[in-house]
């Protein structure tokens, strides 16, 4: 019996870091395996914007902290690109006060540069079907942040479910959709349609700023605290 082979095209990867060690050992990894394929290497942002346009990467994996033009302003400009490049950021510290912002100017992640080989590879394929990836360490340290920058304000101009007030709540304290799910005896399904509904009812793309929104508006559970 013929084994099938898998045909389907290898997705395409920037590296932006200033770092050439840590550019070429990860381009190996990747490479290790036929579903990623390095395109093109930057050691400075504004390298990572050029690449950027030249090639259109599937993905951008990108270093903030760079020469010449940092990655925040290398990240501001992937965002206007039409369409708009795939951006996991990377980063050495959970604790980056940067990483806010990257994820406000459009990154679609955020990964530890020391995570095990298949969290990264989880982290790529997530970006890549269009959803948003931060490392379980990255959330509480962005939860602290988005917390300290919220200021009290008026109720917001929409309303959540019951249900949607528990995940919402869930999200702030740092739990990830498998957690909810199982929190609350939902699927991880139920959550990504509970969580595409608020994302557009406030207008957010991501859950770091849906958190920030809720922490701004007081946003609580439904249910009591035990």
């Amino acid at each position: 019996m013929a084994t099938q082979i898998d045909r389907r095209p290898a997705t395409t990867i920037l590296i932006a870091d200033d770092h050439q060690l840590f550019r070429e050992s990860l381009k190996t990894l990747l490479e290790m395996h036929g579903e990623f394929r390095v395109i093109g290497q930057a050691a400075d942002g504004r390298d990572t914007i050029r690449l950027a346009r030249e090639l259109r990467p599937d993905v951008v994996l990108l270093d903030l902290m760079m020469p010449v033009t940092s990655g925040l302003v290398a990240l501001r400009e992937l965002s206007t690109l039409n369409p708009p490049v795939r951006t996991l950021v990377l980063t050495a510290e959970a604790g980056d006060p940067d990483i806010v912002e990257a994820l406000q100017l459009g990154a679609r992640g955020v990964v530890l540069k020391q995570v095990a080989t298949e969290t990264l590879f989880k982290a790529i394929r997530a970006v890549l079907a269009g959803e948003h990836w931060v490392c379980h360490e990255c959330v509480g340290d962005l939860v602290e942040r988005v917390r300290r920058r919220a200021a009290p304000a008026s109720p917001p101009p929409v309303s959540f479910t019951p249900r949607q007030l528990d995940i919402v709540s869930a999200i702030v304290a740092g739990s990830t959709n498998r957690d909810i799910a199982k929190q609350f005896s939902i699927t991880p399904t139920t959550v990504k349609y509970h969580l595409t509904h608020m994302f557009e009812k406030v207008g957010v793309s991501n859950r770091v700023e849906l958190a920030r929104f809720a922490l701004q508006h007081r946003i609580e559970s439904s249910q009591p605290r035990h």
